[in-house]
């Protein structure tokens, strides 16, 4: 069958919404899969989707290849989400996957290519039967509560503590430039629906496990700035010794960006499957979602990420020179 990409903005087509809400309508058992290295944006996703639809009466499964970071673990039903799948479906769905690799190694089991994709990545190919693609939304989560209605779904108090909980992470509480007044019209139906905002903004952003500080530790002191480049890295034994067993950064380069002689911020992270995870952030006028793809990765033009086989001074050393010429090229 062939794919249908919505677009979705006020001129999405009608069809692949309408298809998307019969698709959700029929289905008894539903697989949902998001990223791996999960983000606050992904998660949450992946949890206020799922609770709307057993809201809706549906069996569903919640699966992600990388472990919940240990900051989301409060939200509802996080303590479900299982890094392996069993049993039939008739009814998978990608959420926040720039492409099918992000899936990891579950995308690799699918018996089939997802039904139905929510995502607002820009590099984002649409590889799912049905694409709801908006790369105006400021999240993924975004999309979803704007969709819910259109979808046959209800907006329940946990759904919605998951959503906003994935809007304001992607747009670092709503400091993002692609933050809209929809974007907060948004947050406020959440709102209206039961979710704390000063509590989820709370849990998200200020409360960190003693081994994540740790771990901030160990990147903090490898720091490096040349030439408005900002950089870092967690190698394995730095894992080990602050006792972080989460396999992302644990938000290290949100912190990196608040360096302000630096415009472009990389963060680079050793994982024990031969590859090295890199995600970049951007100040305006730079674009490192096509840096990004470049490396087999994706994203925004000023977030964006990828995942590269290869030695961590290996990696490095290619990434940082790329990222370099990008920065020259830009505002030689």
């Amino acid at each position: 069958m062939m794919s249908q990409t919505a677009a979705v903005t006020e001129a999405r087509p009608a069809a692949v919404v309408a298809a998307a809400r019969r698709r959700i309508a029929a289905a008894q058992r539903a697989l949902l899969l998001t990223h791996v290295a999960p983000d606050g944006d992904a998660i949450g996703s992946l949890l206020g989707l799922g609770l709307a639809l057993r809201a809706a009466g549906k069996t569903v499964s919640l699966a992600c290849a990388d472990p919940v970071p240990d900051m989301f673990e409060f939200l509802p039903a996080a303590g479900e989400i299982a890094r392996a799948f069993s049993g039939e479906f008739d009814l998978i769905v990608a959420l926040d996957a720039a492409d099918p690799g992000r899936l990891g190694a579950l995308g690799e089991a699918l018996p089939r290519p997802p039904d139905l994709l929510f995502d607002h990545h820009l590099t984002n190919p649409g590889y799912a039967d049905l694409n709801l693609i908006d790369v105006s939304a400021a999240s993924t989560a975004e999309l979803i509560v704007e969709h819910l209605p259109a979808l046959g779904l209800p907006l329940t108090r946990p759904a919605a503590e998951c959503l906003l909980a994935g809007i304001i992470t992607d747009t670092l509480g709503f400091r993002t430039a692609n933050t809209t007044a929809k974007t907060l019209a948004l947050a406020q139906q959440l709102m209206a629906a039961g979710a704390s905002l000063p509590e989820v903004y709370d849990k998200a952003f200020y409360k960190r496990s003693f081994a994540a500080v740790r771990l901030w530790a160990e990147g903090l002191a490898r720091i490096q700035l040349e030439d408005r480049l900002v950089w870092t890295e967690l190698t394995l034994e730095a894992r080990r010794a602050a006792r972080y067993y989460g396999q992302g950064d644990a938000d290290l380069i949100n912190v990196l960006t608040s360096v302000r002689e630096a415009d472009i911020a990389v963060i680079f992270v050793e994982r024990n499957d031969g590859k090295v995870k890199i995600s970049w952030r951007a100040a305006p006028g730079f674009n490192v979602a096509a840096l990004a793809a470049a490396f087999g990765g994706g994203g925004h033009a000023p977030a964006a990420g990828a995942e590269v086989a290869g030695s961590l001074d290996e990696v490095k050393t290619r990434v940082l020179k790329a990222t370099r010429e990008l920065l020259a090229a830009d505002h030689p």
